[in-house]
């Protein structure tokens, strides 16, 4: 039985321009989904119309009834004054309701111990298991720390968190739901490349079903099976991850305009016979004028067939400075901090022309200030920077700022690049800001629309050292390819933080991995790097291994005999302690609460008990 099914689904914002236009799929249990498509053809609509939240004019959506939808999409709102372990806590509020009941059931049963009530309280206690009751703070802990939501954090309001964390704490929420069907929208925007890894081997493992919309596609290629793609309001299909559809797009596109090409020869060559016909048929051949009758209305069908179009490549270039000398940057042992916090101390840095560098690390670690220092904007506490003097620099930060924000798009090229009105027309057009658009304030602009305008600002500058600070952040895919395609045929050096792997992979050629206040340099690729990082933890792990068989081969001391017997002595002590627990258990099998308190217990001594067993294993050696 299919998971989802949706038929003819149709549905319009205005009158007479439907965003879903007869739109018709199928997702069977356990599949990850990728819906894939431009900005507005309707992939956030499809996904509130499947939570329920927005109805739709005609067609049919079915989901099985009892199957649990969890949305992350827009933040929810919570009660004021919530704080952020309230938030995560809400995940488990079905299991909570479960709680209170069953201790609610433990006081009726001691003035009441009918069949009735503790029937209901063995389904209750036995739901309560099944569904995880007793590891949920366990299960919290393990979700808040694969997103790197520290505990610090968890103690803070919801309310004064930033987008990006809220989005993060969200999207631990959802997951720690009992939630059958996952719909994820722009789920990585926030993550950064940890957190994102550790999402994809969430969803890797996720039973359920996963319907993903994401720009990020790396992700996609890695966590979705097939692709449905909305066009003109209708699903086009894919049955591979986001590198398949994009061969197979290609492949569609290119049969279609052979097709194309095909109808347009056939419509020119029934055009001529039908004109020939009725010019016979006047001469006398009557009969004629009905063949070309009948060749006209076949030359109608092939005329409504349109031509097929693919996405225009960027036409407007970067205007490079060529690069003299030997070194476009050095840095001697720099450090910053904020307050408390150490950023990072000692970096010893140089760059040479030509080179493409990507600076990844965790959130927080550093990397903006590290640009910053490397644009002047900030001093380094310690150390210091020189850039040559043949270097010409521009810098694309994540949050653009222009002059005057009640200018539009067009003006603020006029003014600020002093180019001519037809060549700013056609740079704006060629990052994607036609008609009305360029009419539109800068400051109404969305950060992704920003970010495209600004560069667009950068092409007509002669540069050499070109900065980028999470350039694809607020993009879509089509607006990703059009920042590739400018950035592809830039020859001088290129230094760019970012979380899209896709991006990393296809333009750097040396790595600045920051971490822990140090950066390591390597030289190479994303997928070289990934490959060098994964040796070096396996290395590690083999040196860990060979450390404590070395250290389990050393002769026992009198001393370690001492600790042994000890620890044998101990280990016998706490067996005989949870034997007591058990028999505990039994003795108040109806008492819920003192089951709790006695699975606390044996909880605590089980622990102790593995640590006494890893002791005692080091030492025996």
């Amino acid at each position: 039985m299919a998971e989802i099914t949706v038929s003819g689904l149709i549905k319009s914002f205005e009158i007479g321009k439907n965003i879903l236009d007869g739109l018709s799929f199928t997702v069977n249990p356990g599949e990850r989904v990728g819906i894939l498509g431009p900005n507005g053809c309707g992939k956030t609509t499809l996904f509130r119309i499947l939570t329920g939240a927005l109805d739709f004019d005609e067609g049919q959506v079915s989901v099985p009834s009892g199957k649990r939808i969890g949305l992350i999409s827009q933040i929810p709102i919570f009660p004021e004054g919530w704080t952020v372990e309230d938030v995560l806590r809400s995940a488990h509020k079905r299991l909570y309701a479960l709680s209170d009941r069953l201790e609610e059931l433990t006081l009726s049963m001691e003035q009441d111990s009918s069949p009735a009530l503790l029937r209901e309280y063995d389904k209750l206690s036995d739901d309560f298991r099944r569904l995880g009751g007793y590891s949920m703070e366990s299960d919290r802990n393990r979700v808040a720390n694969g997103l790197q939501i520290p505990a610090a954090q968890r103690e803070q309001l919801f309310d004064s968190l930033s987008g990006g964390e809220k989005t993060r704490v969200n999207l631990a929420r959802l997951i720690l739901e009992d939630t059958d069907i996952l719909l994820l929208d722009e789920p990585t925007n926030h993550l950064d490349l940890r957190a994102t890894e550790w999402l994809e081997d969430y969803i890797l493992h996720f039973k359920g079903t996963v319907l993903t919309i994401s720009h990020d596609r790396w992700f996609l290629d890695r966590v979705v099976e097939r692709c449905i793609e909305i066009s003109d309001g209708k699903a086009e299909f894919y049955s591979g991850n986001y590198s398949f559809y994009v061969q197979e797009r290609q492949r569609r596109f290119e049969e279609n305009l052979k097709q194309y090409e095909k109808d347009q020869a056939k419509i020119e060559q029934l055009q001529r016979a039908a004109e020939q016909m009725h010019l016979w048929a006047f001469m006398g051949a009557d009969k004629l004028h009905k063949r070309a009758f009948s060749m006209e209305k076949r030359i109608e069908k092939l005329q409504r067939s349109e031509k097929p179009t693919e996405r225009k490549k960027l036409s407007v270039k970067f205007k490079e400075r060529e690069f003299e000398g030997d070194e476009v940057l050095v840095a001697e042992g720099l450090s910053k901090r904020y307050g408390e916090k150490q950023l990072f101390s000692g970096l010893s840095l140089s760059v040479a022309g030509g080179e493409r560098i990507a600076l990844i690390g965790d959130n927080g670690t550093g990397k903006t200030s590290l640009l910053k220092l490397i644009m002047d904007q900030e001093q380094p506490d310690e150390g210091w920077l020189y850039r040559g003097p043949a270097v010409r620099t521009a810098y694309l930060p994540q949050i653009v700022q222009f002059t005057k924000d009640s200018r539009s798009a067009l003006d603020t090229m006029l003014y600020d690049c002093r180019c001519e009105p037809q060549e700013a027309r056609n740079r704006l057009a060629a990052f994607g800001f036609r008609g009305e658009d360029v009419f539109k304030p800068v400051g109404a602009l969305s950060g992704g629309e920003r970010s495209r305008l600004k560069l667009c600002m950068l092409m007509g500058s002669d540069i050499n050292f070109l900065i980028l600070d999470e350039p694809t952040n607020h993009l879509d895919i089509a607006s990703r390819e059009w920042m590739e395609d400018a950035l592809s045929d830039y020859e001088q050096t290129l230094i760019f933080v970012s979380h899209d792997r896709y991006f990393i992979e296809k333009f750097a050629t040396r790595i600045w991995a920051l971490g822990d206040g140090k950066i390591t340099d390597f030289r190479g690729g994303y997928l070289e790097f990934c490959a060098w990082r994964d040796r070096q933890t396996a290395l590690q792990q083999t040196e860990k291994t060979v450390q404590r068989k070395e250290e389990k081969k050393k002769p026992h001391l009198p001393n370690q005999e001492k600790q042994l017997a000890k620890i044998e002595r101990d280990i016998a002590r706490l067996e005989e302690k949870i034997a007591a627990v058990d028999a505990q258990a039994e003795e108040y099998a109806a008492d819920y609460q003192k089951l709790l308190e006695l699975g606390g217990q044996k909880e605590a001594l089980e622990s102790e008990l593995m640590a006494l067993y890893e002791r005692w294993e080091e030492l025996h050696g």
